[in-house]
């Protein structure tokens, strides 16, 4: 089968010729129709997470088919459709696992890190991690629900009751949930990279009250913000546009460096917390939710040998929404 596969560190990805994996007793086997680009994967790429396996077939938003499924498999089906997102599989025995935070798990294993993803016509995944997606999405629009959803639906949670939610960086995870928090009657203020006003423009057009630039002060103090950027410099900035006992969540699985900051922005009971990985529940409730929310997933098609420019133009910020690849 063609892949699209990191062979070393910091290398481009390479358009390989592959077995067909086999899946174990636990596991189903997967048509690839659509798997998103996630900027986890540029973290991956760029060799900027510690751990994970050479060689790699990055991807973990796969929307597929089911092909073949093992023999201790009783909840798939052949013909099924599902998704697969980032967490691929954890012990089930340690103390995050028994209390509801396998997300937590230190010895889980990451699709398109620790396990071959979706850059790929065929990709295996551990049945039980799977999710059964809703009808209301086809495979292309359903792939960035899978992490950029799930991630942004589990920073969203992160923020409580507020009412007022600045989202800092403005990119897939950050279109669909700002449509999210409209359906749920929250306020949004869109804070994107200086001076990118095509960003903005579509941050109003998704329903939030404010858009500017990542070093605008909003109009309002913010009861939370969400930091999807990886960009550390954005947590004082974020902590200074929260009132008294605001939350800034950042959501990124990598971050520069957070600069030192004066005490007095944390003061008055700010918090700053972070988001790691998601739960299966996280994306049972997300999906269901997402389905009930109408909500649309903005997506630029490329094929499966475009993965590199994709992940280039990703880089960049040249992305309206989200991109998706088709083998």
């Amino acid at each position: 089968m063609r892949a699209m596969q990191l062979l070393g560190p910091a290398s481009e990805l390479i358009l390989s010729d592959i077995p067909v994996p086999e899946p174990g007793t636990d596991q189903i086997r997967i048509k690839v129709k659509a798997c998103g680009v996630c900027r986890t994967d540029l973290h991956v790429v760029d060799r900027e997470l510690q751990g994970g396996k050479l060689p790699v077939v990055p991807g973990h938003e796969i929307v597929g088919t089911v092909d073949v499924v093992g023999s201790d498999v009783k909840t798939v089906s052949p013909g099924q459709r599902v998704g697969v997102p980032w967490l691929g599989w954890t012990c089930g025995q340690c103390e995050y696992c028994l209390s509801d935070r396998e997300n937590l798990c230190d010895r889980a294993r990451f699709t398109g890190f620790d396990l071959d993803g979706g850059y790929a016509e065929f990709v295996v995944a551990d049945a039980r991690f799977c999710f059964p997606l809703p009808d209301e999405f086809d495979d292309a629009h359903a792939a960035p629900l899978l992490c950029a959803g799930l991630i942004g639906y589990r920073s969203l949670v992160k923020t409580g009751d507020a009412r007022r939610i600045g989202i800092y960086g403005f990119g897939a995870a950050a279109h669909i949930i700002v449509q999210l928090a409209v359906y749920q009657a929250r306020q949004v203020y869109a804070f994107t990279r200086p001076g990118d006003r095509a960003a903005q423009a579509f941050a109003m057009e998704l329903g939030a009250t404010w858009a500017g630039d990542s070093t605008d002060s909003p109009p309002v103090s913010l009861e939370a913000a969400i930091i999807f950027a990886p960009v550390g410099e954005l947590v004082p900035l974020a902590l200074r546009a929260v009132g008294k006992g605001g939350r800034v969540v950042c959501a990124g699985i990598h971050m520069s460096d957070i600069p030192s900051f004066p005490y007095e922005i944390l003061w008055g009971e700010r918090q700053v917390v972070s988001v790691a990985n998601l739960t299966r529940g996280d994306g049972e409730r997300f999906l269901a939710l997402a389905a009930r929310a109408s909500i649309r997933t903005e997506i630029e098609q490329l094929p499966l040998a475009d993965a590199n420019l994709a992940l280039a133009r990703l880089k960049k910020g040249d992305v309206r929404g989200a991109f998706v690849l088709r083998p």
